[in-house]
């Protein structure tokens, strides 16, 4: 049995105050729709945690305007902190969030007044976008960038997540595995110095930046949502060592602590991926409950630089628990969309700040 990769569902935060947090993506990103909102161990993820259980508040939430999702992340057991160490382009990991937008230049206002923390003015990316990037209020980059799939007019300034950019060591390495997940079309492929990314820690460098994206997206419930997303892949060309974003530190410190992407069949997938060296390091290894109408099936594994993938293949979640509707892929072709109706009910459970 063949496995699919629908895309990218959601790009995973690690946070010390997830209220705070939250409220600022609710504020500037839309992120107000929450699918799941809870606190709860986190078994799993021991091996990225030094052997130890730890709790911690997470909740996946999406913009109803359109784009992929984000899983905020708060441990419970330890406060999440930044590294001792001042990361900078190249370094190996996630380093910048995407927000998709209709319009870059009212959303870049919209930022400028409402003082946000923006580290660019409006500029041109390599790839011929008008672009601008911002710091969180945990200091953490996100590029907003154009985009013309939404799937609603809903007013706010942008829509949710597009992708993330990602430090790599070697490039035609990091291409053939993002490949493998289905990120399978080169949009551009540049080498220099980049104007972009003049105000950006270690951004006077000279890089390699690729561009992927999906040729033949197979769709999947939340397809018509998330829309087209991008993995960049960024390698230093100078001599410079890069560091490991997340070396000797926990899952849920401050920083972009996985790339979370929509499987179905995982047993294929994983059979695929260890033949082709990068097996899980982390598996439910059957469906995990999270209460009576949530039903997932989670890994995850590395990329060539110990980047961290998450694998979930969605059973049954509840779009809205109090009417009683929920996802039940069991009963439903993996790569068919939820129906319009459906996801535009999501609009019902908006959080307010």
């Amino acid at each position: 049995m063949s496995y699919t990769i629908h895309g990218i569902q959601h790009l995973g935060v690690g946070v010390p105050d997830h209220k705070k947090a939250w409220d600022w993506y609710i504020k500037f990103f839309g992120m107000d729709i929450p699918l799941f909102n809870d606190e709860a161990e986190a078994p799993l993820m021991t091996i990225y945690t030094k052997g130890k259980v730890i709790s911690k508040r997470a909740a996946m939430v999406l913009n109803i305007k359109g784009g992929c999702g984000m899983e905020v992340v708060s441990p419970t057991t330890f406060k999440a902190t930044h590294s001792k160490t001042s990361f900078q382009l190249g370094d190996l990991g996630i380093f910048t969030g995407l927000i998709k937008t209709p319009n870059i230049e009212k959303a870049f206002h919209f930022f400028k007044s409402n003082k946000a923390n923006l580290i660019s003015e409006l500029v041109k990316s390599p790839y011929g976008w008008d672009t601008f990037y911002v710091k969180d209020l945990n200091d953490l980059v996100w590029q907003i960038v154009p985009a013309n799939d939404f799937y609603t007019n809903h007013n706010h300034v942008t829509g949710g997540t597009s992708g993330c950019s990602i430090g790599v060591k070697d490039m035609n390495n990091s291409i053939s595995f993002y490949n493998l997940l289905g990120y399978d079309e080169i949009i551009a492929d540049n080498s220099g110095v980049f104007p972009d990314w003049e105000n950006i820690n270690g951004g006077n460098n000279e890089f390699r930046r690729v561009l992927l994206s999906q040729k033949n997206p197979s769709g999947g419930g939340f397809s018509q949502l998330a829309g087209k997303s991008y993995i960049e892949l960024v390698q230093d060309l100078s001599k410079r060592k890069p560091n490991k974003i997340y070396q000797d530190r926990l899952w849920g410190d401050i920083g972009f602590v996985h790339l979370g992407f929509d499987v179905r069949n995982m047993q294929a997938l994983g059979e695929k991926l260890s033949s082709e060296g990068y097996g899980f390091t982390c598996d439910t290894k059957d469906v995990l409950s999270m209460g009576e109408n949530t039903k997932v099936h989670c890994t995850y594994c590395e990329d060539p630089d110990g980047t961290l993938i998450e694998m979930i293949e969605v059973y049954k979640i509840p779009i809205i628990e109090k009417l009683g509707l929920f996802l039940n892929v069991e009963k439903r072709k993996p790569s068919q969309p939820l129906p319009s109706w459906m996801l535009k009910a999501l609009k019902f459970t908006r959080v307010k700040i």
